[in-house]
């Protein structure tokens, strides 16, 4: 009988091959390297949570619609992610509207589920209180003081809801902006709930203008602005007498007039390069000496980051702190009774392909969360 020919021999051969199952390596007892701390086989395949597709929330956190109707039964929460796209009261560069969106996309390689801290060893999303994501607040760009009032509604509602952890307790709301202007909002929710607080304020710029300085005393609708936020919560009793500013370095507008009424505001100062001869911890110390004794607000606008960390914001100011300074300060102020926080003047539109100022944005959040997880603070009776 001849022997089969060669090109018959490789064809019954591939015959061969196709006929069996390709037998891929088990992946049992492999962790699967996507943010979770499962451990899969073949038969049991995680795809519930993906990471960088779906719905974009802060962290990969749950969604949760906070802002329902009086009629609809909203899931209970501690901590909401809080969304404030506006910038209509800038005084240089639009685009912080789109601030919130830009910080949730930095966030995309944080989840709840692996976000253990090589600092601390703690992870911010699993000490015990449930922190979800609420979206944005619906806000119109067409007028400011609508809009104002929008967001202060949304904070109202947000705070109103009864805690997750606790009946005696208010949710407490870590906003993204949107231009400073939105603090204020903010500042008048923390009032309501917990009362007067400490602002500590992270910023190039002081943000305690006069509207008439800052506004040109055209009107009332010009004078509440980005720049004079802080003023007009010293007027409404929103803050305490114990505030202070970290990081400024921007020129003022008039000599000596702007820096006293800053003072009358309520607010000491560290400047941006008080750092070079305190350091990192003598900043802290400062800080906390400031606040001592009071429930705190932490603001921080993405400015107070020298341009070469966070290029995208509206009004850059050179000779800043570094990310790594600023994250080292923040996690320094651990014990402080922190009832609200933003991170604001995110403009994603100026950032580099890198998204060098959106990470940074978003791992100020993952550091201003890891301050309100620590200490639990009551609310006043509502």
């Amino acid at each position: 009988m001849p022997s089969p020919s060669l090109p018959l021999l490789l064809l019954t051969l591939l015959t061969k091959c196709l006929s069996h199952e390709i037998a891929f390596p088990s992946i049992s007892g492999m962790q699967e390297p996507l943010l979770t701390d499962r451990i899969l086989s073949t038969s049991d395949l995680d795809i519930s949570s993906p990471v960088y597709a779906g719905l974009t929330t802060y962290a990969n956190l749950p969604y949760v619609h906070c802002l329902a109707d009086a009629a609809t039964e909203v899931e209970k929460y501690d901590i909401a992610i809080l969304g404030a796209p506006f910038d209509t009261s800038v005084t240089a560069r639009p685009g912080a509207r789109f601030g919130p969106g830009g910080i949730r996309q930095g966030s995309r390689r944080m989840a709840p589920w692996g976000g253990f801290s090589v600092y601390t060893g703690k992870n911010v999303f699993q000490q015990g209180y449930k922190v979800v994501d609420c979206g944005d607040a619906p806000l119109t760009f067409l007028d400011n003081t609508v809009a104002l009032k929008q967001l202060d509604k949304a904070h109202k509602v947000i705070s109103g809801r009864p805690a997750n952890s606790s009946d005696d307790v208010a949710p407490r709301i870590i906003t993204l902006g949107g231009d400073h202007t939105t603090t204020l909002s903010a500042l008048r929710s923390t009032h309501n709930r917990w009362g007067s607080v400490s602002v500590i304020h992270f910023d190039s710029h002081i943000d305690t203008w006069d509207p008439d300085v800052l506004g040109g005393g055209l009107s009332h609708y010009a004078g509440v602005n980005h720049g004079t936020f802080l003023h007009i919560a010293h007027e409404e009793g929103l803050i305490r007498n114990t505030s202070i500013h970290a990081g400024i370095r921007a020129p003022v507008i008039t000599k000596k007039y702007d820096l006293r009424h800053d003072k009358a505001c309520g607010f000491s100062i560290v400047t941006a390069r008080d750092i070079d001869k305190l350091g990192t911890a003598g900043v802290i110390q400062k800080l906390k000496d400031r606040v001592e004794g009071s429930k705190v607000y932490i603001s921080v606008d993405i400015d107070v980051l020298d341009p070469a960390y966070a290029p995208a914001t509206g009004t850059a100011e050179p000779g800043g702190w570094t990310t790594r300074e600023l994250l080292t300060i923040l996690d320094g102020l651990v014990g402080l009774e922190v009832v609200g926080a933003d991170v604001v003047e995110v403009a994603p539109i100026y950032d580099n392909a890198g998204e060098t100022t959106t990470l940074a944005a978003a791992e100020v959040v993952h550091s201003l969360l890891g301050l309100v997880v620590e200490t639990p603070v009551k609310s006043l009776a509502r």
